[in-house]
């Protein structure tokens, strides 16, 4: 969901990637049927797809979501933790209150990074 945010809030400013230390055969469903409904985004259609960091470039910028999960070493320390809680076999009401979390700090990290252009 973040990166699919990133993607459609900010890369004016930054571009968004998401991996984790495992995958899963497909991203979660109910998050892609949650971000279609509330953006209009398909994340499947748009490629997303259950990646390794090792399938991600080098970035300049970390930042964890929390999901109640330890985050391995990336090769950098992390920027900002976003200690979100994975919603995850939860309602929808939780899927759109983490959607509206991250949507928060992307635009604060997208001013963020603005004022220091």
């Amino acid at each position: 969901m973040a990166e699919a945010l990133g993607k459609h809030l900010a890369s004016d400013i930054f571009e968004s990637y998401s991996a984790g230390t495992e995958t899963k055969p497909q991203i979660n469903q109910d998050a892609v049927r949650v971000m279609k409904e509330i953006y209009g985004i398909d994340m499947e259609a748009n490629g997303q797809y259950s990646k390794l960091i090792a399938d991600i470039p080098d970035v300049d910028i970390a930042i964890s979501m929390g999901c109640n999960v330890g985050c391995p070493f990336i090769g950098r320390a992390f920027d900002d933790n976003w200690g979100l809680d994975d919603p995850t076999g939860k309602s929808d009401d939780d899927f759109k209150a983490i959607i509206q979390r991250i949507e928060e700090n992307i635009f604060e990290l997208k001013k963020r990074l603005s004022e220091n252009k």
